[in-house]
């Protein structure tokens, strides 16, 4: 049955009781999505000439009594009939005196304790700051209330309009939702797959928790004990997805293009792309050289590969675990989560370690597949694996190349200069400070020039005073004694030239060109075209202000900057031949274990 139903007949009605079961989409509403219902409901609150019919809806809810239990199921609507508490609870704690508002009861079902924390938020009354119990933040759907609570709190902060009477009586009274209630004979997972296929289509992390948490699924089990084991494997879920949402550990496992909304699903990814690598009916098809297309019909009629039952398409990885419950025995949860938690385990070891976080941190970024680095680990031991490694690394860089003919535009210079930094950061074994590789990925790195080119430089016309001042140091390469005189005048009489002339100006000032390795850098790109058109000078103060500013600056690109690396600094503002040669020295000690020794060789003599 269906019909529409006002806010407070939800909350007044007997036994509107409800509980979020295993098989939904955690709670997800984001700030967005909050301030629109928000706004949404006090656009209408605050309508002139409205006529007493007219409510506002709130689309449906879907439920379903639960036999013996004043409980209702709720089926479809849950981020809706959460936030809704939200509202209702948040009304009340800030009108303590008046508490007009009966609350509805919820309760997740894979959530210990859910109804204390949804009751136990509090507005406090003398800061007036909202207070959440931190105990329970690192549960994703606790840390997702919370943040909607927020957002509630927020939105009212500026202008009270929560408890303005217009919007309290047309919440309450006047938002109504599509009530929609089914017999208890139906199965709600179908329903809830049915209403679904047409809306935003559930996840393979989603359906695959189904097969975990849903007891439906484990008919011969203990009813005791597996509630016991879901409710690990919910709490163990949720360390997972939310140590994965942390973008330094992320971002140490993936490409820069790779992100997921839910991202324990890379793992269950990674899973069916290993196993579909190790397919035996593959090795076998290639051992009996079965090729062609009526061959291949033949052999399927028997044998399929783990593809070919699975497929490729958005749910493959899904249907794929879902052969893994069989026989839906309680023994099929504990096994397939050991082999998930394996997985993960593997990458906090590799995280937490700090010469293996850099080392395949490393690799990831320049391209090398993880399922290969997975593979190489088992029945490694750690001594073992370290070595494999360091020949994967130095293979990665190239055994042919001679890093002193290397120049910009070369595709090796951006694997060394990343690997410069992280080895220096690794050879400092007092150091605790890790390589970020969530904003080399996200920030967008480029390889850049120290000292700047002529070629890339352009300066306008009413910027070439400016330019000159920070730019020009005479050093013993300028030694035209009218260009000098004539950088004096345009800097002192404030009289730009035309930018035909001023070219050669710029080549004057910058001096010979130096595309070469010890010329070169990593820095952001933000960084990068905030000085693109500069000299040695004006770079080292602009990187001084924002390493003052907190920018994350590399640590080689600092030291470059400051000449930590030169032996004999004459000249602070200046990248001369010498800071060149100290530099390029010094990057060929630190990665040396990775170069070819010929090179090496030839470049010490």
């Amino acid at each position: 049955m269906s019909n529409s139903i006002s806010i407070k007949a939800i909350s007044e009605l007997l036994g509107m009781n409800f509980f979020i079961p295993s098989y939904q989409r955690g709670y997800r509403w984001d700030k967005q999505q909050v301030e629109e219902l928000l706004d949404d409901i006090y656009a209408f609150a605050t309508k002139k000439d409205k006529t007493e019919e007219e409510f506002y809806c709130l689309q449906p809810v879907i439920v379903k009594k639960k036999e013996k239990e004043e409980w209702y199921e709720v089926i479809d609507g849950q981020q809706r009939l959460t936030t809704i508490f939200l509202i209702i609870h948040y009304i009340n704690e800030i009108q303590k005196e008046k508490q007009e508002i009966e609350e509805i009861t919820l309760r997740f079902e894979t959530r210990d304790k859910s109804q204390e924390f949804l009751n136990g938020i509090l507005v406090n009354e003398n800061s007036n700051e909202v207070i959440i119990n931190d105990d329970n933040i690192d549960n994703i759907d606790f840390f997702f209330i919370s943040n909607a609570y927020n957002t509630i709190h927020n939105w009212n902060k500026s202008n009270n309009k929560l408890v303005s009477e217009d919007f309290v009586s047309k919440f309450i009274c006047s938002s109504k939702v599509i009530w929609y209630e089914v017999s208890k004979d139906e199965d709600s997972i179908d329903i809830f797959t049915r209403i679904n296929s047409g809306k935003i289509p559930l996840t393979n992390a989603e359906l695959i928790k189904a097969l975990f948490l849903n007891s439906s699924n484990f008919p011969d089990s203990n009813s005791e004990s597996l509630r016991l084991k879901q409710l690990e494997i919910a709490s163990e879920w949720d360390r997972i997805e939310y140590t994965l949402q942390d973008d330094s550990f992320w971002y140490f496992i993936n490409k820069k293009g790779n992100n997921l909304a839910t991202r324990i699903e890379f793992i269950f990814n990674l899973m069916y792309e290993v196993a579909k690598e190790d397919d035996k009916e593959v090795s076998v098809r290639r051992h009996l050289n079965i090729k062609s297309e009526e061959q291949i019909k033949e052999r399927q009629k028997t044998h399929l590969t783990i593809e070919e039952k699975h497929g490729n398409d958005k749910y493959s990885t899904f249907r794929f675990f879902n052969e893994k419950f069989k026989t839906k025995k309680g023994n099929e949860i504990t096994n397939n989560w050991q082999e998930i938690k394996k997985y993960f385990q593997t990458f906090e070891e590799w995280y937490n370690e700090r010469e293996l976080y850099h080392k395949v941190g490393y690799l990831i970024t320049i391209g090398a597949d993880i399922k290969d680095i997975l593979k190489e680990k088992n029945g490694k031991s750690k001594t073992e694996f370290v070595a494999w490694l360091n020949n994967k690394i130095k293979k990665s860089v190239n055994v042919n190349i001679n890093i002193d003919e290397l120049e910009y535009g070369n595709g090796n210079i951006r694997k060394i200069l990343l690997l410069h930094n992280i080895q220096t950061m690794l050879n400092n074994k007092n150091e605790t400070n890790r390589f970020p590789f969530d904003r080399f990925k996200k920030e967008f790195w480029d390889v850049e020039h120290i000292h700047a080119i002529a070629t890339e430089v352009k300066v306008k016309k009413e910027k070439q005073v400016d330019w000159l001042k920070n730019n020009f140091i005479k050093t013993e390469n300028h030694k035209d004694e009218n260009r000098d005189k004539q950088i004096e005048q345009i800097i002192n009489l404030g009289n730009p030239i035309d930018e035909k002339e001023f070219d050669y100006i710029i080549d004057y000032v910058l001096g010979e060109e130096d595309n070469s390795l010890q010329n070169l850098c990593l820095l952001d790109r933000g960084t990068n075209r905030s000085y693109k058109n500069d000299s040695f000078k004006e770079k080292r103060r602009k990187i001084i202000k924002r390493e003052m500013e907190g920018t994350f600056i590399p640590i080689c690109t600092k030291n470059v900057f400051m000449k930590y690396y030169s032996e004999d600094v004459k000249d602070i503002e200046v990248w001369n031949e010498a800071d060149r040669k100290s530099y390029f020295k010094k990057i060929q000690e630190v990665i040396n274990q990775y170069l070819p020794q010929t090179t090496l060789a030839e470049n010490e003599q």
